[in-house]
């Protein structure tokens, strides 16, 4: 009999009074979701290793693929409170769950969508907002991570088509793909994006195995040997880095969102078995060091709460800087780490068992801080904002 999930969110400033009716409806949406589908199977399925496959259709029902995509290509017409607050609750499920949703959205539909044309468009959104296809995102490659600029991955002209050559690595979604959007140069050393499709001969997805961390996500690699990439499937409307980190600014502050999630599970989980584990007579809640544990936790996670609540106006008005991103991503990140971290002791043997969430997003944050950028490379983007120099060279 799986335990019921009794999560209850904190909200110590009274955040919900800066959301409208619809934020907080479509956030309760998703919570009850997490809490009927996700909360009963996740364990089981990260203890084995297995990405829950059935779940991409119901995300697509849900509205969590590609929630800022106008409606008129299958997405949600929502603004990026919305997109935060989904994030948020999908993570405090499972960061794979939300890993799976900010690929689709923000690294697959968003790109499509921003530097594509129509016919793509038409073509490609409508079927992975629903979640019929799942999308994934090619620009890391086996030695090229936080320096995208060093790319090897290839194109050459050949008529009517490209020949693709290279490799990706650490993709989410991968080997359950449909499309992936590819970044790649071209024979003048200009990086393109273009959407490549399963099926296509010489393109391949391995599985990655052996992973601690995001058990219940899928992992893969993206294999190119002289992939025929129709010249119609290159995305026409942006050439260069900016484009790839176009879509790395959406889905780094969908993250910044999401990791708070995780840390209001640890949190909630935390706070309720501190009021029912006696020992010395009474609720260890009662003991300083513990109350000290969790009024620190609730600090730093009212803090986040208040700066990617901010961070979203930004963004829906058009405000929001690429550094901005940056620095929320890493601070969810780092308040998640600590936040569970605390959590982890509160709980003492039990906190490494999969009766509790805590050990699951601990492992699944090892990977959150390091993706779509690391939590160095995040803090030398601050630096370099501030002070105008450049410390990656």
């Amino acid at each position: 009999m799986p335990k019921q999930d009794l999560f209850t969110s904190p909200d110590y400033f009274l955040l919900d009074e800066l959301l409208t009716e619809e934020h907080r409806m479509i956030r309760d949406t998703v919570r009850a979701w997490v809490k009927k589908e996700i909360s009963p199977i996740i364990e089981d399925y990260a203890q084995r290793a297995e990405f829950p496959q059935h779940i991409v259709a119901q995300l697509g029902e849900l509205g969590c693929f590609g929630p800022t995509v106008p409606e008129q290509y299958g997405g949600g017409g929502l603004d990026y409170i919305s997109y935060g607050l989904m994030m948020q609750e999908l993570e405090r499920g499972d960061s794979g769950v939300r890993s799976t949703a900010s690929v689709q959205g923000s690294l697959v539909m968003y790109p499509i969508y921003a530097y594509g044309n129509e016919e793509q468009r038409h073509k490609y959104l409508p079927k992975l907002a629903s979640g019929e296809w799942l999308g994934c995102f090619g620009l890391t490659e086996p030695d090229h991570g936080s320096d995208p600029s060093s790319m090897v991955t290839n194109i050459k002209d050949a008529g009517d088509h490209v020949l693709l050559n290279g490799a990706k690595l650490w993709i989410s979604n991968a080997p359950f793909a449909q499309v992936a959007v590819v970044w790649a140069r071209d024979e003048e050393g200009v990086i393109r994006g273009l959407i490549v499709e399963r099926g296509m001969e010489g393109f391949s997805t391995p599985t990655t195995h052996g992973k601690w961390s995001l058990r219940a996500s899928a992992t893969g690699e993206l294999v190119f040997d002289n992939v025929k990439v129709p010249k119609a499937n290159i995305l026409p409307n942006v050439k260069g880095l900016k484009g790839p980190l176009g879509c790395l600014s959406k889905a780094r502050y969908g993250i910044a969102w999401g990791t708070l999630g995780a840390a209001m599970d640890c949190y909630d989980t935390a706070l309720r078995y501190s009021q029912q584990r006696m020992q010395f007579g009474k609720p260890i809640g009662a003991f300083q060091l513990q109350q000290k544990k969790l009024a620190e936790m609730i600090t730093e996670i009212t803090k986040a709460q208040l700066l990617v609540w901010r961070l979203g106006v930004l963004m829906n008005e058009g405000r929001a800087t690429p550094a901005q991103i940056s620095m929320a991503k890493r601070n969810s990140c780092e308040t998640a780490k600590n936040v569970i971290s605390d959590a982890r002791q509160m709980l003492g043997g039990m906190g490494i068992t999969g009766e509790y969430p805590i050990m699951r997003h601990m492992m699944n944050l090892e990977s959150v801080i390091t993706y779509e950028g690391t939590h160095d490379i995040h803090l030398l983007i601050t630096g370099m904002d501030i002070t105008g120099y450049n410390a990656f060279k």
